[in-house]
């Protein structure tokens, strides 16, 4: 049997050294001047510590068996599509609606006023990345 919560801190650290040593690659700089490497390798660094973290914690709580759900996994991964194609031929917010709707079938229980709720947040922190930031984002 695979551990979920090991299993769970493996990839965890896995992912964060993969943008890690990808981050390198890129000048560092320092606090005073930043390069365009040092805010990668912070966040990597930083996953890779919860990582840690969730390994250590797997070997002091009760195993868990892992399991995968093809379904869930499909609707995920079409939910992301789905977002793609919608922003390309429409704009950013009704992809951003439309991907919190698809992913949501793969929860346990389906609430259309929370599924509202939570678009309506994306949807404000994407004009926060776009007009408060300077993205350039299709959102209209």
């Amino acid at each position: 049997m695979i551990d979920r919560n090991l299993a769970r801190g493996l990839f965890l650290m896995a992912i964060s050294l993969a943008f890690g040593l990808t981050a390198l690659k890129y000048p560092i700089g320092d606090f005073g001047r930043a390069g365009p490497g040092l805010f990668p390798a912070i966040v990597s660094a930083m996953l890779f510590l919860i990582g840690v973290a969730t390994v250590i914690r797997s070997r002091f709580v009760d195993k868990v068996a892992l399991t995968l759900n093809p379904k869930n996994i499909g609707l995920i991964l079409g939910s992301l599509l789905a977002f793609a194609v919608v922003t390309m031929f429409v704009n950013m917010i009704v992809a951003i609606v439309v991907m919190v709707f698809i992913s949501t079938f793969a929860g346990t229980n389906y609430s259309w006023f929370r599924n509202v709720k939570i678009s309506i947040g994306l949807v404000i922190m994407a004009f926060v990345f776009a007009k408060g930031l300077g993205m350039n984002l299709p959102l209209y």
